[in-house]
């Protein structure tokens, strides 16, 4: 059950839309609403409802949480908390600004307005400097450098690393702007290099173990970080399925769902070496991207896309609205900038068929 209830998820499975089957606008609230016309045994969460754990407190009190409890996300999920952990531990962090601590950011510096319940890159742009952070808003000093994320699999106690990607943030060719989340590519390029690899490997597993323990994470996680002169700069921990995943399916032949309910019911990591498989798929790339609506239109018949690879498909004749994604296309390459190249030739041909 999601917002879109999409074309290819009915194919595979039961599924619903809010919107769509129940007449509900999106929210975590709502799919709670709905969920009490339905029977299920366990429930399993994505984006965002880490930033709802009070949602995830009353599915709880339904059935089994397949995930992070609403407890662990309150506290993993607070900048503060977070920040403060790895700031101990020697770590790099963004200086960040509060509402109502008195601080203006300094004007020497870039600095990001983010939202508290951040995600995907919304409601993030620059901030003027000397100002001080509104409510429901941190000021985040900007660092320069790579947007990346990592994955991993945790028993509260351990983690395994299994994947990290490129982030894709604001590109055009895919109707994004700003820094709003548009994608992933895998592996990193830069950690191609031997000695680049062995040290970002070795910051992201300290990184994940050390939030592993503090917060007793579970299941499958995910954090956001800049990759800046070698050094990993943590911003975000998603403490859930996250998008990349599906690219470490793909690369790995891992099943990430898998890996998730072991970890969860019974502690198991998986005897992975992320170093190991990495040189495997040398001159092989995997990437993903989110198309959105550059304008509104309405979808063609989309019953073929699914055979080209392309995910998240919206039903024919279904309405598109500017700005809100029309679906996730797959590709791969013998490396970054071929995968890339395939992702925006198949961008290019969607919005022909579109907005013809």
């Amino acid at each position: 059950m999601d917002a879109f209830g999409d074309y290819d998820l009915k194919t595979l499975c039961e599924s619903y839309s809010l919107r769509r089957d129940f007449q509900i606008p999106f929210s975590a609230s709502g799919l709670f609403t709905a969920s009490r016309q339905l029977s299920f045994d366990a429930v399993a969460y994505t984006s965002n409802l880490e930033n709802h754990p009070e949602v995830v407190q009353r599915f709880a009190r339904r059935a089994k949480v397949l995930g992070n409890t609403a407890q662990v996300l309150r506290s993993v999920r607070s900048w503060p908390s977070l920040s403060d952990t790895l700031d101990r531990s020697g770590f790099r962090i963004p200086d960040t600004i509060y509402h109502g601590n008195g601080r203006q950011s300094d004007p020497e510096r870039q600095w990001l307005r983010k939202p508290i319940k951040s995600g995907g890159g919304h409601g993030i742009a620059f901030a003027q400097p000397g100002r001080s952070a509104k409510r429901g808003f941190m000021l985040q000093e900007f660092i320069p450098g790579l947007s990346c994320s990592a994955s991993f699999v945790a028993n509260q106690q351990e983690a395994v690393v299994i994947g990290i990607t490129e982030q894709l943030v604001g590109r055009s060719e895919y109707g994004a702007d700003g820094f709003r989340y548009c994608g992933n590519i895998l592996p990193l390029e830069i950690a191609q290099n031997r000695d680049d690899t062995a040290n970002i490997l070795e910051q992201v597993q300290l990184i994940a173990s050390l939030i592993t323990r503090e917060f007793q994470l579970v299941g499958v996680n995910g954090f956001d970080f800049v990759l800046a002169d070698g050094q990993v700069w943590l911003t975000e921990v998603n403490p859930r399925y996250s998008a990349s995943m599906e690219l470490i399916e793909k690369a790995y032949g891992l099943s990430i769902f898998d890996l998730h309910v072991q970890a969860i019911t019974q502690g198991r990591l998986p005897d992975f070496d992320l170093d190991r498989r990495l040189r495997q798929i040398e001159k092989r790339s995997y990437g993903k991207a989110i198309l959105y609506a550059e304008k509104d239109g309405q979808a063609p018949d989309t019953r073929n896309w699914v055979q080209s690879e392309i995910c998240d498909v919206p039903f024919p004749g279904e309405n598109l609205v500017a700005g809100k994604p029309i679906c996730t296309i797959l590709a791969a390459g013998e490396s970054n900038a071929d995968c890339l190249a395939h992702l925006i030739y198949k961008a290019k041909a969607i919005k022909g068929e579109i907005y013809a």
